[in-house]
């Protein structure tokens, strides 16, 4: 509504453009056509001003010459014929410069004036003013000055021609726009006509939608070829409208010999989800399982194993489900969207066949993997908390690894205070302090002929112990780096590494301890494990000798 209220129509636009060029060249024209009639009328009056002053200067002379004075003048008396001449003073120069006045007309019933013998440079030309025109000229005899000659004459006339030629311009300025407007109201109805009938058609075809209608021809030329190219665009939608309406009826027989097939199709696909849904769900719980038995030595080759048997198949089965899921989701677009074709369909059924018979092939197999491990029976103990000295401890750890230390020439540097004694679980520190050391040893070290290992155990405040683990192996790579705790990552894949270890320590960090494990590592500088874990410090004094691990 904002923008129609500002929009101007072609209608007005035409009627004040045109009025205002036409009226601007009209007063244009009529300014300069008034200024110069007042010009010349002003001028005729100017002459005619001289000429009195003239004619009555030569008549003056003989009087002047011979003293004779001009008041009853009959030369002077003759002015009274004449509706110009008002006031007329005569003035003599004396041989000694001096100026007297000589003579006066005054015409009847115009007051004498005041002499302005004093302006004689002022008023050599005439000077018109407050309905007067004035004139000095001097009067000669054998070029001398004898005298001087005061006219004043009435500018009456001048004024009344002056109103008259405003007044008669004012007239035919106003006729002239008056004719000008008409013509324009014509000019504007034989422009616009046609463009409010196009404009008229646009719209009933908008509310309508009936493509058959087309614009009238005109006569005018540009007019003529906006309503033919309309016109053209009206037959090409109308063809495309029936185009569309035939292919829609096709699409519609088409889709309902395929409903019934799709059904199907989906309702077997709901049923291979659901029983794939089922299989991944058991696989979760398999793989918490597994993630137990890693605890147990004698376990750990087997777990490892079946990993590696059970994420092959149930990876297989997944991905042709996912793929299946695509295809559905694109057939049933295309379905809703009525561009389904024979061909894709045809596609989709030969993709689907063969996704279905992996998807069977692939979940059979884990089934049975799954199933040969039933039995398997994992002995979960839970920890409890109790109080022991942190330097100790990490001896014990060491001690018990000694047949594995043994074997290889790697340094492992403890640094732990020995008045550290604190609360807590020393089951899963046991455990992470092994895993991290074996993991250094088995990956770290590879193709190290000695390594170094330094651990650095401090409390920070009454309530947290950090750990921090660093070895100067050959690091992690970026790629695995950001999955290093997730489980089955491994680098020594049918080599006996299972991938669990380092998802088990953070299960132990984050779960048993209730703490946090962060990784610094990059290729070929080795790695660092930050372990932040909340106890309860024990001082030394109040403890009992043997409470200590």
């Amino acid at each position: 509504m904002a923008s129609d209220s500002k929009s101007i129509s072609i209608k007005s636009l035409i009627v004040w453009v045109v009025m205002a060029i036409t009226s601007l060249s009209l007063i244009l024209s009529s300014g300069v056509n008034l200024y110069s009639q007042i010009n010349t009328y002003r001028q005729s009056l100017e002459d005619n001003v001289e000429i009195y002053a003239e004619i009555i200067g030569r008549d003056s002379v003989e009087s002047l010459l011979l003293d004779e004075g001009l008041v009853e003048d009959k030369n002077l008396q003759i002015l009274s014929a004449s509706e110009l001449v008002e006031n007329v003073h005569i003035y003599r120069a004396n041989d000694d410069q001096t100026i007297e006045f000589f003579a006066s007309y005054n015409k009847e019933g115009i007051a004498p004036v005041k002499a302005k013998i004093d302006q004689i440079e002022q008023l050599y030309l005439p000077k018109i003013a407050a309905g007067i025109i004035e004139i000095i000229r001097p009067i000669q005899h054998e070029n001398q000055v004898v005298g001087y000659l005061y006219l004043r004459a009435t500018a009456d006339e001048l004024q009344t021609l002056t109103s008259n030629s405003i007044l008669f311009s004012i007239s035919v300025l106003v006729a002239c726009l008056i004719i000008c407007f008409l013509l324009t109201l014509r000019l504007q109805r034989a422009i616009t006509s046609p463009i409010n009938g196009l404009v008229k058609l646009v719209q009933r075809i908008s509310r309508q939608k009936d493509y058959s209608s087309r614009a009238e021809l005109n006569g005018i030329k540009e007019l003529d070829i906006l309503g033919t190219a309309f016109n053209n665009m009206l037959q090409r939608t109308q063809e495309h409208m029936q185009r569309q309406t035939i292919a829609e009826a096709e699409q519609a027989k088409l889709n309902i010999s395929l409903e019934e097939k799709v059904k199907q199709r989906t309702n077997a696909l709901k049923e291979a989800n659901s029983e794939l849904i089922q299989t991944l769900e058991k696989l979760h719980q398999f793989q918490r399982q597994m993630v137990q038995n890693e605890k147990m030595a004698s376990l750990g080759d087997m777990v490892a194993g079946v990993a590696h048997e059970v994420n092959t198949p149930i990876g297989l089965g997944v991905t042709a489900s996912t793929m299946m899921l695509d295809r559905l989701t694109d057939m049933r677009k295309a379905f809703e969207d009525k561009t389904l074709k024979a061909s894709a369909l045809s596609k989709f059924i030969a993709e689907g066949e063969e996704n279905l018979n992996i998807i069977y092939r692939n979940l059979n197999r884990a089934a049975e993997l799954i199933s040969s491990f039933k039995q398997v029976a994992v002995d979960q103990t839970s920890e409890n908390n109790r109080v022991f000295s942190f330097s100790r401890l990490m001896d014990e750890i060491l001690m018990s690894m000694r047949p594995k230390l043994k074997k290889v020439k790697h340094q492992i540097n403890v640094n732990c205070a020995d008045n550290l004694i604190v609360e807590s679980k020393a089951g899963p520190i046991n455990q992470i302090i092994i895993n991290l050391i074996m993991n250094s040893i088995i990956h770290g070290f590879e193709n190290m002929e000695q390594g170094q290992i330094d651990i650095t155990i401090a409390a920070i405040g009454d309530t947290k112990v950090s750990i921090e683990f660093k070895d100067n192996g050959k690091g992690i790579p970026e790629h695995l780096r950001k999955r290093i705790f997730d489980p089955f990552v491994t680098t020594k894949r049918g080599q006996g590494g299972s991938g669990l270890g380092m998802h088990l320590v953070y299960n132990l960090v984050t779960q048993a301890l209730n703490g946090s494990i962060s990784i610094v590592s990059e290729e070929g500088e080795g790695v660092a494990f930050t372990i932040l874990f909340p106890v309860k410090k024990v001082k030394q004094d109040k403890t009992q000798v043997g409470t200590f691990l």
